[in-house]
């Protein structure tokens, strides 16, 4: 081989190596235990919940959801205080543009929704839906008459838009779920 040939591939190899990979930034902001006081602070305890939906309240929750992003782990918790039943409180997962965002939505037993808290993000963009300011739009809104719609009735943010979509359709999707398969449990308890 000349050593021409070894210069150019050997430069053309250095050209390789200096483009940037993209940066993420994964960060972990709250375990669930911690989201779970920040949304119920005045909860005593958490009781985790497994629930097996019917055929026709999946069908129920597909029509009231409206599309979804893919989503991963998705739990529930009874919330009791010292009066008793206090709402329910989800940690739920949907993906940003690649990667998960993971989210706690609390929702008292009147369907009243509380504010959000973002525990991981894992974008290179698109953090800023952490801001508390985004998050309050979603609290007091009332889970079996609000349709949350990005853009509509929950504000986009510049450079976080997939971002805004998705948690907005993932909160959707949790009041659909709280008004198919909670809300009459819910109820009798209040």
């Amino acid at each position: 081989m000349s050593a021409r040939r070894i210069r150019v591939l050997a430069g053309g190899c250095a050209a390789l190596c200096a483009v940037q990979a993209p940066i993420v930034v994964a960060a972990q902001y709250l375990s669930v235990e911690q989201a779970q006081r920040a949304i119920f602070p005045e909860a005593l305890r958490f009781e985790p919940l497994t629930l097996r939906l019917t055929a026709t309240q999946r069908q129920s929750l597909a029509q009231l959801a409206g599309a979804q992003p893919p989503r991963g782990r998705l739990q529930v918790w009874r919330v009791f205080g010292g009066g008793g039943a206090l709402g329910y409180f989800f940690s739920d997962e949907v993906v940003g543009k690649e990667d998960f965002i993971d989210y706690a939505l609390g929702i008292d037993d009147d369907g009243t929704l509380r504010a959000p808290e973002v525990m991981a993000y894992r974008e290179s963009h698109g953090g800023e839906i952490r801001n508390a300011n985004w998050l309050r739009q979603f609290a007091q809104r009332r889970a079996p008459t609000t349709r949350l719609q990005a853009g509509i009735d929950i504000k986009n943010i510049a450079g976080a838009t997939l971002s805004c979509e998705h948690v907005t359709a993932g909160i959707r999707y949790l009041a659909a779920l709280w008004q198919v398969a909670l809300q009459a449990s819910a109820q009798a308890a209040s």
